[in-house]
């Protein structure tokens, strides 16, 4: 009697587990139809829950804070910094509750700067805004380029340079360059002395340039006892900075407090004070850059800041980081982006949130900003990074300046951005669409990807949990799609070609994903059902990978779906029609690219059994994953 009885629970369970998923993918019948039932198509889009979680947030608290400390809303934080104080109170965008949304215009005017012949010409004080993005191809030309710079601020000045470096971990190998390109800028500064009238009539022409050098993360430290002109003791001093632990970075705090000490000390020596920053990453006190602008102005103290380029719509890059002991790897958040006050782009890759690495083409907001706004310039590096992973991390990293010049991000501060933002309905909606499909504000959805449980038994309450989310975000990818195509006769009137791109791609990426959910789903009940053999011999966890070739439905499914590959295809070609416009419409853009790659990377899943080193688990507690 035991053993029918264990018999008949196994049945039941799995009878139970098909009707659930079979019945919720006869549900997603209706949403994929353009022309389906009206009564059956009113029962999924008037939903209440799904209608709630596009207009719950719309109620919510939006008043932007006039502090300029603190920022309130969807803030991502893509400044890196650093001072002795603790960081300030900040609102992550990524658990925010605000709905408000970035904005872009393209304003030439605003981003315009004097070219390479005109760098040494005294334009006076605040005569222009500073450069948002000098792309350069290393260390080597950007040291040059800022030598051009000291030597115009030395014409009418003497001149105090602060060093801060980033002590992240991941800038070790970029500061033993920096070191060594040291040599250079001051060699070049002392011909430009000799050869400059100017600059040759001083009498004190060997204190022209004094320098600091500091480092910063959770804290802030000196390395020079007091400013110097002494390159070996610059290049020791760049030696001793450490790696901070913490994983903090408060750039802006430090920049406030390179103001405050070093500021009144300038102005008492009659200096220029001029601040130079390294960093790969945003950082995490992006809400204190207006007050950081601010102090700035306040010493007429420019800001060069060498950088990377931000993360495309997106907050974080991911770092591939090897545990030197057990040869594991591990891969690590670091925040790089977005390149606008507040993100364009999905959060949401049509399974979990973003993996990806796609560059923006721009500067972190943030750092651009307090350049820009400083009269200081942002130098980015472009190219591969060795540790950076993640999709898209090889694809190309530099783009077109003519290609991108209609897509320049508006530096306005962030109050003055939402409020710009809400003044259309194009761009609010589409804001909505953003925030109501983000994994950081909603963990349901993020859909397992890897490290299924092995077992038959384990398997089915993990494959039956992450479908009924997968049913949950379809409902929310439909009325997403609803809301879209209600506001597409306002593209037309749309004057940002940027504002374009973002309704475009994310259009194109809410049709497919609708696709790839079905899909995956198809995936999981076919696993449930067939339970297959493993084909390696080690194997220990399933993984559900990504592939072009579409799933079709087996009889069944399409008997309880009412969903054939006929259905799916048309549904795809749609979603692939629109990829298609993106990449006409914005030829040599991250908005082209992100197409692309959503076509290649494919629609369909299938499960396949992989090998997951148990050290990961049994000897987790003996490694310490850096914050880099």
């Amino acid at each position: 009697m035991s053993k029918k009885s264990s018999e008949y629970t196994a049945l039941s369970m799995s009878v139970g587990v098909h009707v659930v998923i079979l019945l919720a993918m006869a549900l997603i019948k209706f949403t994929l139809l353009d022309d389906g039932s009206e009564v059956a198509v009113e029962t999924v889009f008037t939903d209440e829950r799904t209608q709630q979680e596009f207009t719950q947030e719309l109620d919510l608290n939006t008043e932007v804070s006039e502090s300029l400390s603190v920022v309130s809303g969807a803030a991502i934080s893509t400044a890196s910094g650093g001072s002795s104080a603790p960081a300030v109170s900040q609102t992550k965008i990524e658990t925010s509750e605000s709905l408000k949304e970035p904005e872009i215009q393209v304003n030439v005017a605003q981003v315009s700067m004097p070219g390479a012949n005109m760098l040494g010409e005294d334009l006076g004080e605040s005569e222009i805004k500073g450069e948002t993005g000098a792309v350069v191809e290393g260390y080597g030309a950007a040291m040059s380029r800022l030598t051009q710079e000291i030597v115009r601020l030395m014409r009418n000045d003497k001149v105090h340079v602060v060093w801060l470096f980033d002590e992240s971990e991941s800038m070790k190998d970029d500061q033993a360059e920096i070191r060594d390109q040291f040599h250079k800028v001051y060699e070049e500064l002392q011909i430009a002395q000799e050869q400059d009238d100017n600059l040759k009539s001083r009498k004190d022409s060997d204190a022209t340039l004094l320098t600091t050098i500091l480092s910063y993360g959770a804290g802030i430290n000196t390395h020079t006892a007091k400013p110097t002109t002494d390159i070996p003791e610059i290049k020791k001093a760049i030696d001793q900075i450490p790696i901070d632990t913490t994983g903090e970075e408060n750039l802006f705090q430090s920049i406030m407090a390179v103001c405050d000490k070093y500021g009144p000390l300038a102005q008492r020596g009659h200096r220029k004070l001029a601040i130079v920053v390294l960093s790969d990453e945003g950082g995490d006190d992006g809400q204190a850059v207006e007050e950081a602008i601010e102090r700035c102005r306040r010493f007429k103290a420019p800001v060069y800041l060498m950088g990377r380029e931000a993360i495309f719509g997106y907050p974080y890059a991911r770092m591939e980081w090897t545990d030197p002991k057990f040869g594991l790897k591990f891969w690590i958040d670091v925040r790089r982006g977005p390149e606008t006050a507040f993100p364009e782009a999905l959060q949401y890759d049509g399974l979990h949130r973003r993996w990806d690495s796609f560059s923006s083409g721009f500067g972190c907001y943030e750092q651009v900003r307090l350049c820009r706004e400083s009269g200081g310039i942002y130098f980015m590096l472009p190219g591969d990074e060795e540790n950076l992973a993640g999709r898209a991390r090889h694809l190309e990293r530099k783009f077109e300046f003519l290609a991108m010049k209609e897509y320049q991000p508006l530096l306005l501060a962030r109050r003055e951005y939402e409020q710009e933002r809400g003044q259309s309905k194009f761009r609010q909606e589409i804001w909505n669409v953003i925030s109501v499909l983000n994994p950081y504000q909603d963990d349901k959805l993020n859909i397992k990807e890897h490290w299924y449980a092995f077992t038959p038994e384990e398997f089915r309450p993990e494959g039956l949990e992450n479908a009924s989310r997968a049913l949950r975000a379809f409902g929310i990818l439909n009325e997403a799609v609803r809301r879209l195509e209600a506001i597409a006769p306002l593209r037309a009137k749309e004057d940002s070609q940027r504002w374009r791109a973002a309704y475009d791609l994310a259009y194109a990426q809410c049709l497919s994903f609708r696709v790839r959910l079905f899909q995956y789903m198809l995936a999981v009940d076919s696993h449930l059902k067939q339970m297959p053999e493993p084909k390696k011999p080690n194997a220990n966890r399933w993984n559900v990978n990504r592939t072009k070739k579409m799933r079709e439905p087996d009889e069944e499914q399409i008997r309880r779906t009412k969903v054939d590959m006929d259905e799916l295809n048309k549904q795809l070609d749609k979603a692939k029609e629109q990829y298609e416009f993106v990449k006409q419409q914005h030829p040599g853009t991250p908005w082209a690219q992100r197409a692309q790659w959503e076509l290649n990377s494919g629609f369909g899943f299938y499960f396949v059994d992989v090998f997951r080193d148990p050290r990961y688990d049994t000897m987790r507690d003996q490694i310490k994953v850096p914050n880099l």
